[in-house]
């Protein structure tokens, strides 16, 4: 077989409001959600419900479920306010926030270097907040009953340019039938993390996938293949686990670590990743905007569980909380125009 030009999946309406997954969580986050908790009511306005105003969000498709389940509960609470969701992607997301177009952009990795010199172009500032943790999990269909794990040095040979076409190039005793590989867009944060932790920065992937921005087009798509194989956020694992399987990942001392909240938790996941939101700094002037955000770090300790992901640890949260409340401008992930290296716990302050 050969290669064939990258196919792009027409995305459904993304619109309407996902379901939410319930997910086990740390008995620890009761203490956590109260500390947190406080600290976000004491700037909260006392009277939602005479805000007026509008704000736009666009970004990432993994961190959607959980803007958009602040996004429900938040209209609730202000029903004068508007409050739209997209999901371009975190690419497709920063290039609108970086010109100015957005409020508040979802991000499932940090802003580049590129993104940061686009947004001082067009004099925005920012405030960075992580919100979450997430997995990324590979999954195939239930009945693959031949890939029990996977290590990234067999992960990046799937998903390489050049890569096998077969599940029997891999590994002899696995069936002589072609792989269908399925991947998040190239606008995806989820794809650029997939591409940086698996394939490398120099590595060129594989031009013959599926790939869709839409998370649930992927989701349809392995369900209905037994050789089909992909990746993309714990959160829509956790929503369609009746429907797919998620593949332990080898980790460097030979073990197979399944994706979960524990196991992101100790960082014994090999593919786990915090999550972001960008708020324009002058859009944080305005006092819907503030309010939601308010909204959004009160409602994480619950929300963010509930679509399956992961609370971050407390001295992260209690950071994050600080930063928004002194409004913080700028990134942490980014210095003297070069992105920051090292692991998230010892960059975020």
């Amino acid at each position: 077989m050969t290669n064939s030009p990258t196919t792009l999946i027409s995305s459904p309406s993304s619109t309407s409001t996902k379901s939410l997954a319930r997910f086990s969580f740390l008995a620890t986050a009761t203490v956590i959600a109260g500390f947190f908790m406080l600290g976000a009511m004491q700037s909260a306005p006392t009277d939602l419900a005479s805000l007026k105003g509008a704000i736009r969000i666009d970004g990432s498709s993994t961190v959607y479920p959980i803007t958009e389940a602040v996004t429900e509960e938040f209209s609730k609470a202000a029903p004068k306010v508007n409050v739209t969701v997209g999901i371009s992607g975190t690419g497709g997301g920063f290039k609108r926030f970086c010109v100015g177009e957005t409020a508040i952009a979802d991000a499932s990795r940090p802003i580049t270097p590129s993104e940061v010199a686009l947004a001082a172009t067009n004099k925005i500032e920012f405030i960075e907040l992580p919100i979450a943790y997430d997995a990324l999990s590979i999954v195939v269909h239930p009945k693959n009953d031949w890939l029990k794990q996977i290590t990234i040095a067999q992960l990046k040979q799937i998903y390489t340019a050049g890569g096998p076409k077969t599940w029997k190039e891999i590994d002899p005793s696995w069936p002589d039938r072609a792989m269908t590989i399925y991947s998040p867009g190239t606008d995806s944060g989820t794809f650029d993390y997939f591409k940086e932790a698996v394939i490398g920065k120099e590595g060129k992937v594989r031009a013959d996938m599926s790939v869709s921005e839409d998370d649930n087009v992927l989701v349809l798509g392995v369900s209905g293949d037994v050789d089909a194989i992909g990746f993309f956020g714990l959160a829509y694992f956790e929503e369609n686990k009746d429907k797919l399987r998620a593949v332990p990942v080898v980790d460097a001392k030979g073990s197979p670590i399944a994706p979960q909240a524990s196991t992101v938790n100790d960082g014994t996941y090999p593919l786990s990743r915090p999550l972001f939101i960008y708020i324009n700094s002058k859009s944080a002037a305005k006092p819907e905007v503030a309010a939601f955000v308010d909204f959004y770090l009160n409602q994480a300790d619950k929300l963010v569980s509930e679509v399956g992901y992961v609370m971050l640890p407390t001295e992260i949260l209690v950071k994050a909380n600080a930063n928004w409340k002194a409004r913080r401008l700028g990134t942490q992930f980014v210095k003297d125009d070069k992105k920051v290296d090292g692991s998230f716990a010892t960059i975020y302050r």
